[in-house]
């Protein structure tokens, strides 16, 4: 496959890339907000469990994007060197890597998560929920790795259209397999919560079977042997180095999540709902800069390979605007529609009163959360991971453990200082990414040679 990510207008080519990605994560967010709704229908502890399991589920979503991360920037910097040959062995030993990974990952979580969700605070028909659903998610770790991997190759070649199709059919296939896996009938007996981890496993080996499909049409990945397939350390090397830092980037995201949780779970069940719920809205507000981070990604990485600083340079600077633009609009909808939203989740009012209080203050941060993804994919891009995972442990792990403690305790805010707590150290993160990357391309521009 050929792309023109090196040579044709900058935002042609974000509008080319983030369109279909951001529609596809736009489908991808509904079809969780879908597994919330019918989670919500259940009970309210049903709604606690999947927003307890959130954080756990994260560390599936931390590795996977860990891996196509790393895949994205070191085959798309080989296609900006024209190394084909070169780029066609990561392909294929991402792949591998990416299963290796997965079958990791759903040992280590079924072994581990009673353990996780025992100190979360679980106990009784709350704990066995959360186990319920997320044993059968760690199961289908295979299946959520490989579409990964899978997505990374095509957006690594221009090409984000398939990814976005999968991720729209799986939408409503979603609407049409949750309701009767959770409530049975047609020969199928009513699972419960646990009837919503399986529909979504059914979707993801689906997706697996098109994508590979995609990719064999496409000819991004042409014919090959499974004895391509073995590991060979030097690209597992590359893959690792590259992938680690990301992936550990979006598991402070999840231990993020994880200290958030722990925090709020001190004001009960019905503030951890509210939580869960809010953060699926602030998903929906930002789906448009999820677009803009994969066109960022994949355009920063052939670019640099090819050399091409300058346009690396107006990739971040067209990014931003547009995702400011975008953020901006989401605030304003998150202020003006706040407590609809929470009442399409949850008839719950105590639950629905803490989420209100939570939304009016998040969505100031909107903006922060543009300027915070869009410089770490462009670092990520330039083969620069390891400054997002140093951002992450600020943002996610030591400012929230100093910040909330002081807010909620030493000062007595309570709840309100978690969501004030959030506040601050988001923007101060935001703060210290834009210098670093403004300062990063300036050094680019005096140092490096082409490649």
């Amino acid at each position: 496959m050929t792309s023109d990510l090196t040579t044709a207008p900058i935002p042609l080519l974000i509008r080319r890339l983030a369109i279909p990605a951001g529609t596809g994560f736009f489908f991808n967010t509904m079809f969780n907000v879908v597994d919330i709704w019918y989670g919500g229908r259940l009970s309210t502890t049903a709604l606690a469990a999947m927003s307890l399991s959130f954080p756990v589920f994260f560390i599936l979503l931390a590795i996977g994007t860990g891996v196509s991360t790393g895949a994205t920037a070191l085959i798309g910097n080989a296609l900006g060197r024209r190394e084909h040959n070169e780029a066609r062995q990561y392909i294929l030993q991402a792949l591998s890597f990416a299963l290796l990974n997965a079958l990791a990952l759903s040992v280590l979580g079924l072994v581990f998560l009673p353990a996780i969700f025992s100190f979360m605070g679980a106990r009784g028909e709350y704990l066995s929920l959360a186990l319920s659903y997320m044993n059968v998610i760690f199961l289908g770790a295979p299946f959520f790795l490989l579409n990964f991997v899978m997505s990374a190759i095509l957006n690594s070649n221009g090409n984000t259209i398939p990814y976005r199709n999968f991720l729209i059919s799986g939408f409503f296939l979603n609407l049409a397999l949750d309701p009767w896996f959770i409530y049975g009938g047609v020969g199928l007996p009513a699972m419960g919560l646990p009837g919503i981890a399986y529909a979504t496993i059914l979707i993801q080996c689906i997706g697996n079977f098109y994508l590979f499909s995609q990719l064999s049409r496409t000819g991004a990945l042409s014919r090959f042997t499974l004895k391509e397939l073995r590991p060979q350390w030097h690209y597992y090397g590359k893959l690792f180095g590259q992938g680690f830092p990301a992936a550990m980037n979006m598991m402070t995201v999840s231990l993020g999540i994880f200290i958030i949780t722990w925090f709020v779970g001190k004001f009960g069940q019905e503030a951890v709902a509210a939580y869960g719920i809010a953060t699926r809205v602030e998903q929906i507000a930002l789906l448009p800069v999820m677009g803009l981070n994969i066109s960022t990604l994949a355009l920063t990485a052939q670019n640099y390979g090819a050399g091409r600083i300058d346009r690396i340079e107006k990739v971040l600077a067209v990014s931003l605007r547009y995702g400011s633009l975008m953020a901006i609009s989401g605030t304003v909808a998150a202020l003006i529609f706040t407590r609809e939203l929470m009442n399409f989740f949850s008839k719950d009012p105590a639950v629905v009163a803490i989420g209100i209080r939570f939304l009016r203050i998040e969505a100031f941060v909107f903006p922060a959360y543009v300027l915070l993804y869009i410089c770490v994919s462009a670092m990520q891009g330039i083969k620069r991971p390891t400054f997002a995972l140093w951002i992450g442990l600020y943002r996610q792990i030591a400012g929230p453990f100093l910040v909330f403690h002081v807010l909620t305790t030493i000062l007595g805010w309570g709840i309100m200082g978690i969501w004030w707590g959030i506040f601050a150290v988001t923007w101060s993160a935001a703060a210290i990414v834009v210098a670093y990357v403004t300062w990063i391309i300036n050094k680019l521009h005096k140092d490096i040679s082409p490649i």
